[in-house]
């Protein structure tokens, strides 16, 4: 629950028109929640992202990669 719900005393009850409100901005908050984290998601998985920031190392691993591959195959 959010900081700013109320507490329900005993004997007060709420109506259902404040149950639907509290829960369609229950909802509300919750689906913007899930489109940030997507974004985030997305932002960070994206491997052009992580080449654009550092091509000198996707390079040399590419690189090294490709040298163990040679002398593995050669050595067969």
């Amino acid at each position: 629950m959010s900081a700013d719900s109320k507490l329900l005393l005993p004997g007060r009850t709420q109506s259902a028109e404040e149950i639907r409100r509290e829960l369609e901005q229950a909802r509300a908050q919750i689906q913007s929640s899930v489109a940030a984290l997507r974004e985030e998601v997305s932002v960070a998985t994206e491997w052009r992202g992580w080449y654009r920031r550092d091509p000198l190392l996707w390079v040399g691993a590419a690189f090294a990669v490709g040298l163990y591959l040679g002398i593995r195959s050669s050595n067969r």
